[in-house]
């Protein structure tokens, strides 16, 4: 929704300028600089990146429009839920999770916790660590090498889409030349013609130079700058997991190995130590009520 506003800033302070500066609106709008701009772009798109690139530019880009990056709420459900896990684990020892974590999506446990469920990555990244765990095929130090590559891993794959939309931002001022030159070809085939259609087509022409600076500089950097910050943060929410499970894993309570996670984060979202601990211990007794009644 903020991207929208800014973009609304942006193209409005342009339009706004221009007019004030007495500039007629309708010259700027050249359908075939539009084109030849937007055509070129989008076939360069198609031959430098993989389809399975281009299918996480698309979701990359809804993100960055409808997105925000990770709210507290979604930090302190993350919490609740590694809060809970860890104290199963130190009470009922790790194969008291074995059928949530082989099933997750029908565990009454992470039902609890919709959000996350929905998550895949942290989700997967969750629940294939505890395997290990419970199988016995890692010991901490293993399992933490283990997490570190997936972390690497999942965090080169989501800079990609950030990547390639900031290489077509980097092309769109040549494109824009390259619009200009064009029309520039076509004024000059028309010199015949009189000096006012002449300059008509090449402020035609120039139209071009015009909207490959704006549309790089005012649009795709700015979204290119948008999606490496929500990798940042989707890297963040990744990374709470995984200190919280080592901290558990190396015996720390549960408590203490959610605060080790907590200070993972952000300080933006980051609750108190003292939030935290209420919320956390707050729903366990809340559900330990229930069960008792």
């Amino acid at each position: 929704m903020f991207s929208l506003i800014g973009f609304i800033v942006v193209f409005g302070a342009v339009f706004w300028g221009f007019m004030e500066a007495g500039g007629p609106p309708a010259v700027l709008l050249q359908i075939a600089e539009f084109i030849v701009i937007g055509g070129v772009a989008v076939g360069s798109v198609i031959v430098a990146a993989p389809r399975k690139v281009l299918a996480s530019l698309g979701k990359a880009l809804k993100k960055a429009f409808v997105g925000g990056g990770y709210a507290r709420e979604q930090y302190m459900e993350l919490f609740h839920l590694l809060y809970e896990l860890f104290s199963i684990m130190r009470k009922n020892g790790e194969m008291a999770l074995e059928k949530d974590i082989d099933d997750p999506a029908n565990s009454t446990l992470f039902s609890k916790y919709p959000g996350f469920l929905a998550n895949g990555p942290a989700r997967n990244l969750l629940c294939d660590s505890l395997r290990l765990v419970i199988s016995g095929s890692a010991n901490p130090t293993e399992l933490a090498n283990l997490m570190e590559e997936e972390l690497a891993t999942h965090d080169e794959e989501a800079r990609r889409p950030a990547a390639l939309l900031s290489k077509v931002a980097d092309a769109l001022p040549g494109l824009g030349i390259v619009a200009a030159v064009l029309g520039v070809i076509i004024a000059m085939a028309s010199i015949d013609q009189g000096s006012a259609v002449i300059g008509q087509k090449i402020a035609a022409a120039l139209v071009g130079t015009f909207l490959g600076v704006l549309l790089s500089y005012g649009m795709f950097q700015p979204l290119a700058t948008k999606l490496e910050f929500l990798c940042q943060e989707e890297g963040r929410y990744l990374e709470c997991i995984k200190t919280g499970l080592l901290a558990s894993l190396h015996g720390a309570a549960p408590i203490i190995a959610v605060e080790y996670a907590r200070r993972v984060m952000f300080s933006a979202e980051r609750p108190t130590a003292i939030e935290l601990e209420h919320a956390c211990r707050g729903a366990k007794s809340d559900e330990e009520a229930m069960n008792a009644a």
